[in-house]
Formats: structure tokens, C-alpha cells, sequence
């Protein structure tokens, strides 16, 4: 396993996301794989995702995983550094490949990631990754389904988070193609009852826990500090010791949702550090979310 050997930075970053990425192959023309003649590829991950929209809006952000010593692995390390990402903390392996996954506009996504190099990072891999002098660790659902070592590793960032003064972001991020409900869903609500910050979709809520209001999700979710929880095109929910806040999301044409919550958790999140109300911090998710609402790709020219 080999550094990155990119990105040298003596600066200590203000957020650390940790999880895969992924080569995104997806039609250049908002239209089914099936007949598009024209293909990008862009890179995809949530927890990159949110580092570059964080990154975009003037934050000092950081992605920590592995990829594999191909040109799938160089192509999304190059692409994530040239959008600002603090790609330091990412290490490449010969042993297993970067993943890569397809988007169908109209009919999902399809992944190709088993025994990818991320899929096997284990706890001793944050052994380099100073996530507690980070103001903000950011994880998601997607890394704990992806193998044993793997939910390991999350089980890890947090049990030494509550030992420093970092603030565990969490991300539910539910992948039904990823693992069963049966496992998924009391595991995510574990993790997601260990974290400070909670994102959540009432649609994946329902789903994993049975809840359909945010008022049901927040009593059964009482323990994390902030919960915030995503209606789709209706708005988003901000509950806090303070109280619950709601804000309608922004109205714009769809092209392919997939990437948004990604999109509206780092506009939060920046609200979060620079001091926003919570108004303007989900109103700030709304705005990201609408960039990537509108584009065949997680991340839309910035």
C-alpha cells in the first residue's frame, strides 16, 4: 500500500470525509444507458461528494479511503484533488480495485464494487487519518454495508470520537442493493443513535424503521444532538435541543436525483461551521441540492 504522494498539506483540514469513491460512468445526455450513444465518466462517492461541495463553498475539506493502484484509481484521485479536495489521506493498493458504478437516468444506478480497495479498509487504516482534530468527521450508511472491516472502521470513528471534540456527521444514506433491511436497518440506527449530526430522507426512514413523520423519526432518533430529515421536493426538518425548524426546498426541474442529499449535507454542514442559523443552513442544503437536481452527475460544474 502506497501513499497518494499528491497532495502535501501542513494545515490541519476543517472537515474529513471517510468512505468510497467510485468511477462514474453516466450518459452525457440525460437518457437511458440503453440507448446513449455518449458516456463521462466523473467520479461518485457520498462522503467525496460532500468534501467537494464543502470545498467549493471555501472549506478546507479532506477525503480519507483507498483506491487501487489502476487508472480508475489515478482518474478519481486527479479529478477529486482538481476540485479541491485534500486528497492526502488517500492511500492506493495493488491488491484489489478501484470500483465503478453506472448511472441510468430514469432507472437508478448499478454498482460494480465488490472486493473493491475501499471495501477492504479495516480500523487500523485510521491509524494516519487525524479525524479527532477535525472540526467535523463525516460518515455515511453506504461504508458499514460494504464488508465486515468496513463496519468496523465506522464502529471505530466513533468510539474515538467521544473521546476529542471533533463532531460526527452522519449520513444514513441507505443502499437497499447493498444489504438487506433486515441487517441494515438496526444497524444504521445504532450508528446513527452514536453520532452528533443525523441526516436522513423521511422516504429511507420509513423504510428501515417504519416512521412517516419526522416527528416519529425524531422519537425514535432523540439521542444525537442535530437531526435533520429530508422530504424530497417538500423541504427539510432541523430538529435541535432548540426546537424543530422547516424549510421548503427550492423548486427546480429534476434531471437525476441521485447525488442531491449528498449535495444538501455539505451546504448544511458549511452552514454548520460558518454559524448559521438553522434557516440558513437548510436553506444553504437547498441550494447545493438543486446544482446536482439539475445534472446527469453527482457534481455539477462548480
Amino acid at each position: 500500500m502506497a501513499d497518494s504522494g499528491t497532495v502535501q498539506t501542513t494545515t490541519q483540514p476543517e472537515i474529513i470525509t471517510i468512505g468510497e469513491t467510485m468511477v462514474l460512468i453516466a450518459p452525457t445526455v440525460a437518457e437511458p444507458i440503453e440507448t446513449a450513444e455518449l458516456f463521462h465518466l466523473e467520479t461518485g462517492g457520498a462522503e467525496s461528494n460532500v468534501a467537494v461541495h464543502l470545498s467549493a463553498l471555501g472549506h478546507h475539506a479532506a477525503w480519507a479511503s483507498h483506491l487501487g493502484t489502476d487508472a480508475f484509481g489515478r482518474r478519481v484521485e486527479r479529478q477529486l484533488r482538481e476540485r479541491g479536495v485534500d486528497t492526502s489521506l488517500v492511500k492506493f493498493t495493488p491488491d484489489a480495485p478501484t470500483g465503478f458504478y453506472f448511472k441510468d437516468p430514469g432507472n437508478g444506478v448499478t454498482y460494480y464494487r465488490a472486493g473493491s480497495a475501499a471495501s477492504a479498509m479495516t480500523p487500523d487504516d485510521l491509524g494516519e487519518v487525524p479525524f479527532e482534530q477535525a472540526a467535523i468527521t463525516h460518515i455515511s450508511g453506504i461504508t458499514p454495508s460494504l464488508s465486515a472491516t468496513c463496519a468496523a472502521l465506522i464502529e471505530s470513528v466513533l468510539d474515538r470520537a467521544q473521546h476529542s471534540d471533533t463532531v460526527v456527521s452522519f449520513d444514513v444514506n441507505y443502499r437497499a442493493a447493498l444489504w438487506p433491511i433486515e441487517e441494515a436497518g438496526p444497524t444504521l440506527l445504532a450508528l446513527a443513535r452514536r453520532a452528533d449530526i443525523v441526516l436522513v430522507g423521511l422516504d429511507e426512514a420509513e423504510v428501515l424503521w417504519g416512521t412517516t413523520t419526522p416527528e416519529e423519526v425524531r422519537a425514535l432518533l432523540d439521542a444525537p444532538g442535530i437531526l435533520v430529515i429530508k422530504d424530497g421536493d417538500v423541504g427539510a426538518t432541523e430538529f435541535s435541543a432548540e426546537g424543530s425548524v422547516f424549510v421548503p426546498a427550492h423548486k427546480v426541474d429534476v434531471v437525476e436525483a441521485v447525488g442531491a442529499g449528498d449535495a444538501f449535507a455539505a451546504g448544511y454542514l458549511s452552514g454548520y461551521l460558518t454559524g448559521l442559523s438553522p434557516e440558513q443552513r437548510l436553506s444553504l442544503g437547498h441550494d447545493r441540492a438543486a446544482l446536482v437536481l439539475q445534472s446527469t452527475t453527482d457534481l455539477p460544474t462548480l
